[in-house]
C-alpha cells in the first residue's frame, strides 16, 4: 500500500483524492491511498475563496485524508506526494522536503511561474534522485488515446488545439490555463519543437510551433466569447477532431502507476521543452511575433 500526502487544497486535490480512496475507477484498491494533506497559505491573487477551501477541505476528509501540520509532517508519514497547490510560486520551496526526503512527487500545472524556475525543479529532483512528474489531465483521455492508434489517421502530419488562456501576471503568460492545449500539441506531435511564434491581442493568441521534421502545431489561447477545448489532428489518411475532455481518472492513474513504478510516463525532457515552448512564446510576444528558437533555452 503506497500512502499518498497532498501540498494544497484545490479542485485537483479534492477529486484525486476522491477517485483514489472511493476507488472510482475499480482498480486501486490495496494499491494506494492518499493519508495526510497540509495547505500552506496561499497568495491572495490566486488563493480560493475561504467557501471553496472549506469544500475541498470536507471532500478530503470525507474520504479519510487528515490534516497535517506542515509539509514536513506530512512528508514524514507518506510513500509519495502530489503537490497540488494552485499557484507555479510556491512550488519551488513546497517541493525542497519532499526532494530531501527521496519521496516521487507529482507537480501539478504550473511546474513554476517562469522556465528558470521549472528547470531548476526538475534539477533538483535529479539532484535527489527522486522521480517527478508532471502533466495536464488533457494529455491522458482515453479517447485521445485511442484515436492517436485509430489506423484511420495514419502518420500525424501536425495538429490544432485550442483553449482557454487567461492571463495571470505573476506567471508567463501561457503557464497558467494555456499549458492544457499546449500539452495536447505535444501529446500528438511529440518532443522536437523548433520554433514557435505567437501573433498576440486582449481577447486571443495564435502560437504557432515548427518542429524539426517540419510538422507544424498551433495553439488559439482564447480569453473572449465561448470558452472550450478542442482542436484538430491532420493525418495522412484523414483529419479528425480531438475527443473532448473526460475527467481527471485516466490521469488518476497514471500517477498512481507513476508512484508504483517509480518513473515518469513522461520523459523530464519533454516536460521542460514543454515550458520552453511557452517562454519562447512570452519572448516572440514581446518581440511582435518574431519566430523564437527553442535552442535558447534548452538544447533541443
Amino acid at each position: 500500500m503506497i500512502e499518498i500526502g497532498v501540498i494544497g487544497l484545490s479542485e485537483h486535490s479534492a477529486s484525486f483524492s476522491k477517485i483514489i480512496n472511493q476507488d472510482l475507477v475499480g482498480s486501486m484498491a490495496g494499491r494506494c491511498k492518499v493519508t495526510y494533506y497540509y495547505h500552506p497559505p496561499g497568495n491572495p491573487d490566486v488563493e480560493f475563496s475561504v467557501e471553496r477551501l472549506t469544500a475541498y477541505q470536507t471532500t478530503m476528509e470525507s474520504v479519510g485524508v487528515k490534516k497535517g501540520r506542515s509539509i514536513k509532517y506530512v512528508v514524514r508519514r507518506v510513500d509519495a506526494v502530489m503537490l497540488l497547490t494552485n499557484d507555479g510560486r510556491p512550488h519551488l520551496e513546497e517541493i525542497r522536503p519532499v526532494l530531501k526526503a527521496g519521496l516521487p512527487v507529482y507537480v501539478d500545472k504550473p511546474v513554476a511561474e517562469n522556465l528558470e524556475k521549472v528547470k531548476t525543479i526538475f534539477s533538483m529532483a535529479k539532484e535527489y534522485n527522486c522521480p517527478i512528474f508532471s502533466s495536464s489531465a488533457l494529455r491522458y483521455g482515453d479517447q485521445l488515446t485511442e484515436l492517436l492508434k485509430d489506423p484511420r489517421i495514419g502518420k500525424v502530419n501536425g495538429a490544432e488545439t485550442y483553449g482557454p488562456a487567461p492571463i495571470q501576471p505573476s506567471h508567463i503568460d501561457l503557464f497558467w490555463d494555456g499549458i492544457h492545449g499546449i500539452e495536447w500539441l505535444y501529446a500528438i506531435l511529440g518532443s522536437g519543437c523548433k520554433s514557435v511564434s505567437r501573433a498576440y491581442t486582449e481577447d486571443v493568441d495564435v502560437v504557432t510551433g515548427i518542429w524539426n521534421d517540419g510538422r507544424i502545431g498551433v495553439f488559439r489561447g482564447i480569453r473572449l466569447g465561448k470558452i472550450r477545448f478542442g482542436g484538430r489532428i491532420y493525418g495522412q489518411n484523414s483529419i479528425q477532431s480531438i475527443p473532448p475532455f473526460e475527467d481527471y481518472t485516466p490521469l488518476v492513474k497514471e500517477i498512481v502507476g507513476f508512484f508504483e513504478r517509480g518513473s515518469s510516463p513522461v520523459e523530464d525532457r519533454e516536460t521542460i521543452e514543454i515550458y520552453a515552448f511557452m517562454q519562447a512564446a512570452e519572448e516572440s510576444k514581446q518581440r511582435g511575433g518574431q519566430p523564437i528558437l527553442l535552442s535558447k533555452y534548452i538544447d533541443t
